[in-house]
């Protein structure tokens, strides 16, 4: 049987259009920024101080790659991007799991009043807690990465606000299912709550990855030893001073460093998503 098309009216064929040219506008304009770098990490010199749209072929090179790898500390950085990233994403699920199961199921004193407490403590700025972590751990000799792990381990409010609502969602019959069958509230947790939590758990776990890439003010102030520095700081080395930088070295770092946040969240892109639309519902 032939499939009988709708002929489009002209304002709605302008309007289809229009649309059209629209996204890939906005398209090309958020690309531009990555084509940049990308064509940058390929050029000798300092590519973004040329008055040119696009990269110059005569220009083209790996050198900046090869430099990345074997005059700079960007392998001990990325190591130890990827490990602190690692551990602290596996600390702060765990802290957040427990303190959102305890809110959501558990019956105790100051519950009602506790997570409000938390988020109004979360509201201030993160620099006012900076002095007393970093004298306390310069007190102890913790200024590598260790303090940097025990500083950074705590889970944030907004996490623990965030599953809580998810646990919220899951039926309490389950867990009363469970418990008619002898379960006990530890029972409950691990073979009930936390299988059902794992899409939401992954997108705050890839929170906190990522988090650790992007820290800056923190790690700048425990992190001394340039063999200790995470990704942020390395990155912030190419930069000597306000006239002069490195663009070859940091446009391939930046690219180099792209990779592997780019796999993870390919790898766990279904749990991503899965774990965002199933938060944002309750019931």
């Amino acid at each position: 049987m032939a499939r009988h098309r709708t002929k489009l009216r002209p304002y709605e064929r302008a309007r289809l259009w229009t649309s059209r040219i629209v996204i890939w506008v906005v398209i090309l304009l958020v690309m531009f920024p990555l084509f940049s770098v990308v064509a940058s990490s390929f050029q000798k010199g300092d590519a973004f101080a040329v008055k040119r749209m696009l990269p110059d072929p005569r220009l083209f090179t790996f050198d900046n790659y090869r430099a990345l790898f074997t005059e700079s500390r960007y392998p001990i950085w990325l190591k130890n991007s990827l490990l602190i990233g690692t551990t602290v994403g596996i600390l702060q699920v765990a802290v957040t799991l427990t303190a959102s199961y305890a809110f959501s199921r558990l019956k105790f004193w100051g519950r009602k009043n506790g997570i409000r407490t938390l988020m109004i403590l979360q509201m201030m700025p993160s620099m006012v807690s900076l002095a007393a972590i970093q004298f306390v751990l310069f007190k102890l000799n913790l200024a590598n990465l260790f303090g940097f792990l025990l500083s950074s381990m705590g889970a944030s409010a907004w996490s623990i606000w965030l599953l809580k609502g998810f646990i919220d969602s899951i039926p309490r019959d389950l867990d009363e299912a469970a418990k008619v069958d002898g379960c006990n509230d530890w029972q409950v947790f691990r073979l009930i709550i936390v299988p059902l939590s794992v899409p939401m758990l992954a997108v705050l776990f890839l929170f906190s990855f990522m988090g650790v890439f992007s820290e800056f003010v923190m790690s700048s102030a425990l992190l001394k030893n340039p063999d200790h520095w995470l990704m942020a700081q390395g990155l912030r080395s190419f930069s000597a001073n306000a006239y002069s930088t490195a663009w070859g070295k940091l446009s391939a770092a930046v690219v180099v460093t792209a990779f592997p946040l780019a796999g993870i969240w390919m790898l766990a892109q279904n749990l991503v998503q899965s774990g965002l639309t199933r938060g944002a519902v309750k019931g």
